[in-house]
């Protein structure tokens, strides 16, 4: 009985940790989520040529976001 006690008490903490990183779209539908971190990682230059700002890649051309 304390098992399923303990089971059902750590289900009910843990799903809205991972209910939190899937993205929704306006219909409430899931979608891929936006590269958050990679747009921040990348500049564009005076020419509007987009670099990576850090990393092993500082510097190199990429795609513009």
């Amino acid at each position: 009985m304390k098992l399923i006690v303990a089971f059902t008490a750590a289900s009910l903490i843990v799903s809205p940790v991972f209910a939190g990183q899937q993205c929704r779209d306006a219909k409430g539908h899931f979608t891929k989520c936006p590269p958050a971190a990679a747009s921040a990682a990348v500049t564009k230059d005076a020419k509007g040529k987009c670099h990576f700002a850090s990393g092993p890649k500082k510097g190199q051309f990429t795609k513009c976001p």
